[in-house]
């Protein structure tokens, strides 16, 4: 029998510095609040006064030291005391909540959002990263990074596919996608060969050498493997925060006239359902930007609220005008009809 090696992934989340509670939570460790001090934004530079690399040292001796205001005031750069504060206020939200699973869920649950994105997805990342460990699943995995990384889409001749955002913004004076590219960028000089394939179940392993690169399309039209496993994770991303037990697939059209619950997992699909289930007509243009429909179900009814029991819960992801697809995995948590939380 062939030995089995465990696939490795995102080397650089940041999870391989959390550690785990009980119940399989993600904790916050000194060594992931060491790394946030080495960010760029509060590393010193040459031009660092001797307060803040004095104030920079005392953090990495001991990374949940209380820093005064007066701390801060006395550093010379203006910029520096800004991003202190920004990451001394990120750290103390993290350290105020038990697991780094709940400092997610009060964040959006709080009302207003007042942390940088930056800080938000590489939250989203290490918790991802933590459900999905020792995953074989490679599609998963890829599929797993839009719930932290916004991606590009195409669609032609009824193909939706999906490359990371940032990846084609990179390469967009200079990237050659071969036949792909023309359906992401326009490129208006030589371009210059990188390479960007289409992953899908024949060649899905492929990704685990590239697992960082983020420079795979994935189809996301109904029928095809990224999909399904897209549905897969957003099981396993709803089981991981309330242990709930859920069953998602991809639908073709939505059938019914009246349902009793929708999810928009993104911005553009909240506010395009909202109006369907209003009874406003779409029009054209704004149809075009539905990319996949779904439809969750509940294993167990008792869970969820009366007036939802045994009914299908409607989801939709959509892309904006900027053809951009921009996953709210929040939207799972907060938005589930569950009893518990309603």
């Amino acid at each position: 029998m062939a030995a089995q090696f465990r696939q490795e992934f995102w080397p650089h989340s940041g999870y391989k510095l959390t550690r785990r509670d009980g119940d399989s939570r993600l904790l916050l460790s000194d060594d992931l609040l060491r790394a946030w001090w080495h960010r760029p934004e509060v590393a010193p530079i040459d031009e660092s006064c001797e307060r803040e690399r004095a104030l920079h040292t005392a953090l990495l001796a001991e990374p949940r030291r209380v820093v005064t205001d007066a701390e801060i005031s006395a550093l010379q750069d203006a910029d520096a005391q800004d991003n202190y504060r920004i990451l001394l206020a990120w750290r103390d939200r993290l350290l105020a909540a038990p697991t780094l699973e709940a400092a997610y869920l009060d964040l959006f649950r709080a009302g207003s959002i007042n942390v940088p994105p930056v800080f938000i997805d590489q939250l989203t990342q290490m918790i991802v990263h933590g459900m999905l460990d020792g995953s074989e699943e490679a599609l998963q995995v890829r599929a797993a990074e839009l719930f932290f990384r916004k991606q590009k889409v195409a669609i032609e001749n009824g193909a939706v596919m999906l490359a990371d955002a940032d990846t084609v913004e990179l390469h967009a004076t200079g990237g050659n996608y071969g036949d792909i590219g023309r359906l992401l960028i326009e490129a208006n000089t030589k371009p210059r060969r990188v390479e960007l394939d289409v992953l899908d179940q024949e060649n899905a392993d492929t990704y685990w050498a590239r697992n960082e690169r983020h420079d795979t399309v994935v189809s996301f039209a109904y029928g095809r493997a990224a999909l399904t496993a897209f549905c897969r994770v957003v099981e396993k991303w709803i089981q991981h925060f309330y242990g709930v037990a859920v069953v998602v697939r991809p639908l073709r059209a939505i059938e019914a006239k009246h349902w009793a619950w929708h999810i928009g997992l993104d911005a553009e699909a909240s506010a395009i359902l909202n109006d369907l289930y209003a009874g406003t007509e779409l029009e054209e243009e704004r149809n075009r930007r539905i990319l996949s429909l779904f439809q969750l179900d509940f294993v167990d009814p008792a869970v969820v609220r009366a007036d939802v029991a045994g009914r299908p819960v409607y989801m939709a992801c959509a892309m904006n005008s900027e053809e951009l697809l921009r996953i709210k995995p929040q939207n799972l948590l907060l938005n589930l009809p569950l009893a518990s939380i309603s």
